[in-house]
């Protein structure tokens, strides 16, 4: 009974979810006509309906899938042609006509005729094929514990309790909205007006149903979800909604597969476009079935890339005894991260010890479908994608999902272990978001923003350029340089760049010319040497060296971030200098 209990409110709670408002249109329609011939009929058609789609969608009956699509346009249909008919009482009173049955059920919701038992029962129907509710915790346990134990009384009944909960819900919050229309209608007396709104926002419904129109902005999926957790943690606190299903009186039930409620994405690629694998032997996605599998899609000079690191590698260390595999995938951004040389390098510099694909010509990439740098894939231990993350952060999400994929391999204990804090010393180190004013700025021509000298850009060409003065994220050129589509290439000693810039972090992808000999530079801030504000790749007098091509952090603030002025200037020719970055 307390599985039972537990679905009826997580549906009830459907009614606090953005996911319901595409459904009301159709509902409020109703709310001043008569309980027992009209709302009653509504509700329970409308329940019936998703509690009866819901559960063969839940046996994984493809057929199933195809005529619920069907069904799905043809409700569409009919609302539309409800919404219409509220809007023109002439389209009304042709629907209306002897003989045209769908006709008459559509005119049974004018306002010249009164509800029908048939109608109400038809609309309610309709509703119910378009109903798609949050998947939240409860939802997704009956339809888990479902797909697990294949067809059976017991997930009717639970689908059907939870529909119960939402239909009840929505029946309060019509009686309610049935007395405010009445009471219009009386005082204003726009009776023809409200018709005429409820069929604009009933044809809106069906728009945003027809498009998948997102509403979970508006901010209460998350409060649903945290509501329906807390109900879990009371009711069930095992959340095991459909264990000892079919059990003997006085017996435990059966242990059954746990089961994460993360979703199926896809099926994981073959790695088999590496032109190199390094701390490792070519790897396949066969080789890996049994295992968890994270793929992290980094570059070596990217710093959202380094700033993740530090967690891919505590994980990896920490999780490799109870079944994780990593595999960093490295995609270059740049042409020199291209070169196999220059990533060992990097995997020394960030201590990397698990197997790395050097991805080149983009093939993994490609067969991952991949755009994002970083961006993290997690693969069960049957080769399917159940989760991913793009960008920094949410890592405390990303173990948790580590740690769903390995209990539900077998792997118990790492569903109790604590969030790592991993050490991110340097350029690792998290960004300071909150006073971070600088966005990612290219400095070759094909993708440059800001660019403030006194000169226009002479593409693929040297050429003098003089600085000028700098507003906010602006950035200028001092001396000869040649502006090449990725990059930038001083050509005299002497040059310099520019940049006002406001953060807690600058960053700058420099490197040596073909010619590979070292280029000595100094930093100023706000024309003075950084002092205390040096960043790791420079002294307090603002001097440092480039030897190989690589991100170099030159400005670290301490206390109160402000704008300053950066500059830099090259005491020797033939470097070259790609993106600035912040943090």
């Amino acid at each position: 009974m307390i599985l039972y209990l537990a679905a009826f409110l997580g549906g009830a709670l459907t009614l606090l979810s953005p996911c319901i408002l595409p459904v009301l249109p159709f509902l409020f329609a109703r709310a001043d006509q008569p309980f027992l011939k009209a709302r009653l009929p509504m509700l329970a058609g409308m329940a019936l309906v998703f509690a009866a789609v819901a559960t063969l969608a839940a046996v994984g009956a493809s057929w199933a899938v195809h005529v619920n699509e069907i069904g799905r346009i043809g409700a569409m249909l009919v609302l539309a042609l409800f919404g219409l008919a509220l809007l023109s009482p002439t389209l009304a009173s042709l629907l209306a006509r002897p003989g045209v049955a769908l006709g008459n059920v559509l005119a049974d919701y004018s306002a010249q005729r009164g509800a029908t038992v048939g109608g109400s029962l038809l609309l309610g129907a309709a509703t119910g094929l378009l109903w798609t509710p949050c998947a939240g915790p409860i939802l997704g346990l009956v339809l888990s514990g479902a797909a697990w134990q294949g067809p059976s009384v017991q997930t009717a009944g639970l689908l059907l309790a939870y529909a119960a909960g939402a239909a009840s819900a929505l029946g309060l919050g019509l009686a309610a909205g049935g007395r405010l229309i009445a009471a219009a209608r009386r005082r204003l007396h726009i009776g023809q007006w409200l018709r005429r709104a409820l069929g604009v926002a009933v044809l809106a419904g069906v728009a945003s149903v027809a498009v998948g129109a997102d509403l979970t902005p508006f901010g209460a999926g998350g409060a649903t979800e945290k509501l329906e957790n807390i109900l879990l943690d009371t009711l069930a606190p095992e959340r095991t909604l459909m264990a000892g299903a079919g059990a003997a009186a006085g017996a435990l039930p059966a242990p059954r597969p746990y089961r994460s409620l993360l979703p199926v994405e896809g099926k994981l690629p073959p790695f088999d476009g590496a032109i190199e694998w390094l701390n490792s032997p070519p790897l396949s996605a066969e080789q890996l079935r049994g295992k968890v599998v994270l793929v992290d899609f980094w570059t070596y000079s990217c710093i959202n890339c380094i700033r993740t690191l530090p967690y891919i590698r505590a994980w990896a260390e920490k999780y490799k005894d109870q079944g994780l595999v990593v595999i960093g995938v490295h995609t270059p951004e740049f042409a020199f991260e291209k070169k196999v040389d220059n990533v060992k390098k990097a995997l020394g510099e960030f201590k990397i010890d698990f197997p790395v694909a050097v991805d080149s010509n983009f093939r993994i990439w490609r067969a991952f479908n991949n755009s994002y740098w970083p961006a993290i894939y997690l693969a069960d231990a049957h080769g399917d994608i159940r989760y991913h993350q793009f960008g920094e952060g949410r890592y405390e999400m990303s173990e948790k999902a580590i740690q769903e994929l390995l209990k539900e391999a077998g792997a118990g204990k790492a569903e109790q272990a604590a969030a790592v804090t991993p050490e991110a010393p340097g350029i690792q180190a998290a960004p300071d978001l909150a006073q971070l004013g600088s966005d990612e700025t290219y400095l070759g021509y094909r993708q440059a923003t800001g660019w403030n000298s006194r000169e226009r850009v002479r593409p693929d060409t040297a050429a003098d350029y003089t600085p000028a003065p700098l507003g906010l994220n602006q950035w200028s050129l001092g001396g000869s340089w040649r502006v090449g589509a990725e990059s930038i290439a001083l050509q005299r000693a002497g040059g310099s760049i520019a940049y006002r810039f406001s953060a807690r972090d600058l960053h700058l992808v420099l490197g040596p010319d073909e010619d590979g000999k070292p280029v000595r530079f100094q930093v100023t801030v706000d024309g003075k040497a950084p002092g205390e504000l040096h960043g790791a790749d420079i002294d307090a007098a603002g001097n440092g060296t480039v030897t190989r091509t690589r991100l170099f952090q030159l400005v670290r603030q301490r206390g109160d971030v402000r704008e300053r002025t950066f500059e830099v200037r090259f005491l020797d020719p033939g470097v070259m200098a790609y993106a600035f970055t912040f943090g």
